[in-house]
């Protein structure tokens, strides 16, 4: 059910250190590197911290989490995005292709009514 875990950081570095070694101790490292979040997993990121933004829904108190949801089709993608559109949910990003996550990285993202980043997605996807 859920393919991977999100949570907003107030000091990236203080944050990557403390997962570093506590998912280390777990056999867990870091997959993926980009400017403002890291992804930990064995075979895959299955979590990830992010740089906390300085406004919008992720800042504050309540800061967003992200959730990504498995998929198991392109058209799974589709219905949960156009189930959350329907009911009246912000945008993020609509259906497609990430290959900076890998080739058949197809995924959706919204808003749910509390501010949270949520996604479907399907790994198996082939471009084009």
């Amino acid at each position: 059910m859920i393919d991977h875990l999100g949570i907003n950081c107030t000091d990236l570095a203080v944050s990557a250190a403390f997962y570093d070694r506590v998912l280390g101790a777990l056999g867990h490292t870091r997959l993926m590197d980009f400017e403002v979040a890291l992804g930990y997993g064995r075979d895959k990121p299955d979590f990830w911290i992010g740089a906390q933004p300085d406004s919008g829904p992720a800042s504050g108190p309540n800061r967003e989490i992200h959730i990504a949801f498995e998929a198991a089709s392109a058209a799974e993608v589709q219905a949960f995005f156009d189930a959350a559109v329907s009911l009246g949910a912000e945008v993020l990003h609509a259906p497609r292709h990430w290959p900076e996550y890998h080739d058949s990285y197809y995924g959706a993202f919204v808003r749910d009514p509390d501010g949270n980043n949520v996604e479907a997605v399907c790994h198996t996807v082939a471009p084009g």
